[in-house]
């Protein structure tokens, strides 16, 4: 067997080369160059769009050709609105380094312009607002015209009539009438919607294994409801991410009607009971790390789940289980049972830490996400040999968040807020008494598709009749990538005596970020952060700045940053970071 060396090394494979490389430039290149008197981009490049690639023709053939060119070009103006253009041709002969071209010159003439609109609704649609309002405003009276305004127009009305339950709709009028000699057209669009059909009982086919009222908790809409692709699209959605089905088939079909009520029927496919996820990870805080994770996403018909997750790293290991109750709705309410374990190994201070709690969540009318939670944790810690200790709460939380952006992943604009409130009491199987607050608020907003400004504020705060007991996950420390970049992870707080970081009463990070897209997919970044974990509220907070570039990756920003802790007395220096993870 010949190696690639010898093959591609060999006289014929170099031959073949040659003659490729020495290829008459024509086999590659367009023959037709359109020329438009003044400046009208657009017709330009619709008239080559028009024409197409020409490539590989003879004088002889282009000049066969011409005809059908000057057509399209014609074709090409005449969709935006200039009706009697003047189109020249010529043909330059080609020889053995040029190839043969074919040039149309065009004086487009005077456009067609738009004398009058007439667009009526009528029927029950007449008094539908979200149909009639809004509709394209283009080509409006005196507009060139265009086509494809045309079409837009007529189509919107159209899909927005289906969309919204008309499926008895239909234009009675819908004329275009051109007059090129006057250069006016006259638009008339005349639709007659008829009945709006009404959402009808939601039936689950056959096979599906769920109890039936955990399947009904998801419909949103009652029977009668006015029919919206909305309402479908959205059943369809919260089925799918529920984590129980695979595939979900909704049939709708107009000609089942009866009275202007639609059968709904569901057809559902139960996915398999279990899954297994592994994954491994980096970031500049805790390094390389291992995540795994084990769902069971249906336990009975009732809709019962349950997992495991750990976390795996060389400062932080962590197990955790939880099992889960869907409660009414299903898609935003649950209650949730957990348990876990945690060990800790950072910047001189150790800890193991035991929970078990409840969450109950809830969706609160204004958008609101509540978590009422009830938890007791059980920890030993070590502060660099000088604080010793076990504590022993129970928790009672209460959580409240709330994320509004255009794209899950990488989105251009949104904010997150965020609250959680924690307390413990000595009297109620406690050894210290504790409140702890937590506040975050992220922003962003991007201008002209390139410029994107990113902010971020968090501030905490514990209450407590003896702070040497509270333990290390209830204090608040700053520092690292998700904090005050320029900093190690946790090393901002106040120290004791030894120089130890040992965690502060107070937190106040603050953070302001530039981006700007320089290609696709990549963005550069400026920062500013400015924050601390102090134990009163005038001590002073530290700063770092930096630049880095983002990586719109398939599963969000990657974030490479090399930031400069401008305060050495905190421990300020240069420092990389790198983390991955949406924005908000």
């Amino acid at each position: 067997m010949l190696s690639i060396y010898q093959v591609v090394n060999s006289g014929r494979v170099r031959l073949l080369i040659l003659l490729l490389c020495w290829l008459p430039s024509w086999v590659s290149a367009q023959q037709v160059v359109v020329n438009v008197e003044g400046d009208y981009p657009e017709l330009k490049s619709n008239a080559e769009a028009f024409i197409g690639e020409v490539e590989g023709r003879s004088a002889g053939n282009l000049r066969r050709y011409a005809p059908t060119a000057v057509n399209q070009a014609r074709e090409a103006l005449r969709a935006l609105g200039y009706y009697r253009p003047l189109i020249d041709w010529r043909i330059e002969e080609g020889d053995s380094d040029k190839t043969a071209t074919l040039t149309l010159s065009i004086t487009p003439g005077e456009p067609v312009r738009v004398s009058s609109r007439i667009v009526e609704i009528r029927g029950e649609a007449a008094a539908d607002a979200r149909l009639t309002s809004d509709l394209p405003p283009h080509p409006a009276e005196g507009d060139i015209l265009n086509h494809g305004d045309y079409a837009n127009l007529r189509d919107t009305i159209q899909t927005r009539a289906r969309r919204r339950g008309y499926f008895d709709g239909r234009f009675v009028t819908r004329t275009l009438e051109v007059d090129p000699a006057r250069r006016s057209a006259e638009i008339t669009l005349i639709y007659e919607s008829g009945q709006r059909y009404q959402l009808g009982e939601v039936t689950f086919e056959e096979g599906h294994w769920f109890e039936i009222e955990l399947l009904r908790d998801f419909v949103t809409f009652e029977p009668g409801t006015p029919y919206h692709a909305d309402e479908i699209a959205r059943l369809n959605k919260d089925l799918l991410n529920s984590g129980y089905f695979s595939n979900v088939d909704i049939n709708i079909s107009p000609q089942e009607a009866e009275n202007g009520v639609i059968p709904v029927s569901v057809g559902l496919t139960r996915r398999e009971a279990r899954s297994v996820s592994a994954g491994v990870g980096f970031s500049t805080d805790v390094g390389p790390r291992f995540r795994g994770t084990w769902r069971e996403h249906w336990i009975n018909p009732m809709g019962h789940k349950r997992g495991a997750e750990t976390e795996l790293s060389v400062p932080r290991q962590n197990l955790s289980t939880w099992y889960e109750l869907p409660l009414d709705p299903p898609m935003t309410d649950l209650i949730r049972l957990t348990a876990g374990y945690q060990r800790e190994d950072i910047e001189n201070v150790e800890s193991e830490l035991l929970t078990l709690g409840q969450q109950w969540q809830h969706q609160l009318d204004n958008g609101w996400l509540q978590v009422l939670s009830l938890r007791w944790e059980g920890e030993r810690f070590n502060i660099g040999n000088d604080e010793k200790g076990t504590s022993t709460l129970l928790l009672p939380g209460a959580g409240y968040s709330k994320i509004h952006a255009d794209s899950p992943l990488d989105p251009s604009r949104g904010y997150r807020l965020q609250f959680d409130v924690t307390g413990s009491h000595r009297a109620v199987l406690s050894d210290v008494d504790i409140l702890h607050v937590n506040a975050l608020v992220k922003g962003l907003f991007t201008l002209a598709g390139k410029h994107r400004f990113v902010g971020r504020f968090q501030a905490g705060a514990v209450a407590t009749n003896r702070f040497s007991d509270v333990p290390p996950s209830l204090r608040f420390f700053a520092g690292g990538d998700q904090s005050v970049r320029g900093y190690g992870y946790e090393t901002l707080s106040p120290e004791n005596e030894n120089g130890v970081p040992v965690g502060g009463r107070f937190l106040m990070v603050g953070s302001g970020e530039y981006q700007y897209q320089f290609a696709d997919q990549w963005r550069a970044a400026v920062f500013v952060d400015h924050g601390n974990a102090i134990n009163d509220l005038n001590d002073p907070l530290a700063t770092g700045v930096g630049i880095g570039v983002r990586w719109i990756s398939p599963v969000g920003p990657l974030r490479f940053d090399v930031a400069k802790g401008l305060d050495r007395e905190f421990g300020g220096e240069w420092r990389i970071h790198f983390s991955m993870g949406p924005e908000l």
